[in-house]
């Protein structure tokens, strides 16, 4: 059974950092991808980044490209989402997800992914 587990979210200042940590369990050699989402109130989920283990290629959204970063301990079968210089309109709640494939632009949309964790909130105060 697949399972994905966010952790790590929590309340932190402008300009400050968090990161986040998505534990996955059940992942087959089929899933060959997973991403990072977030989803503020009132708002739709939006893509942060993501992974394509078959092509070992890591891809973020176009506003986040070198302030969030995405790496991951093979060891712990553990996924980070390193979130850096981080503004109020960044509260939300993160969530990471996995996919057998995707491509393009289809890597990007929350209904491309198959499996997803239970989400982490985090609060970023003025």
């Amino acid at each position: 059974q697949v399972q994905l587990d966010e952790s790590g979210g929590g309340l932190v200042r402008t300009g400050g950092s968090l990161r986040l940590a998505c534990s996955i369990s059940g992942r087959t050699a089929r899933m060959n991808h997973m991403a990072w989402f977030r989803q503020a109130p009132g708002k739709e989920r939006e893509f942060v980044g993501g992974i394509d283990w078959r092509q070992n290629n890591v891809i973020y959204a176009d506003s986040l490209k070198g302030r969030f970063a995405i790496s991951e301990d093979n060891a712990k079968n553990t996924v980070y989402l390193q979130m850096n210089n981080l503004t109020p309109e960044e509260t939300a709640v993160y969530y990471c997800a996995m996919t057998f494939y995707c491509s393009g632009d289809g890597c990007q949309r929350q209904l491309t992914y198959v499996y997803w964790g239970q989400g982490t909130q985090v609060t970023v105060s003025a």
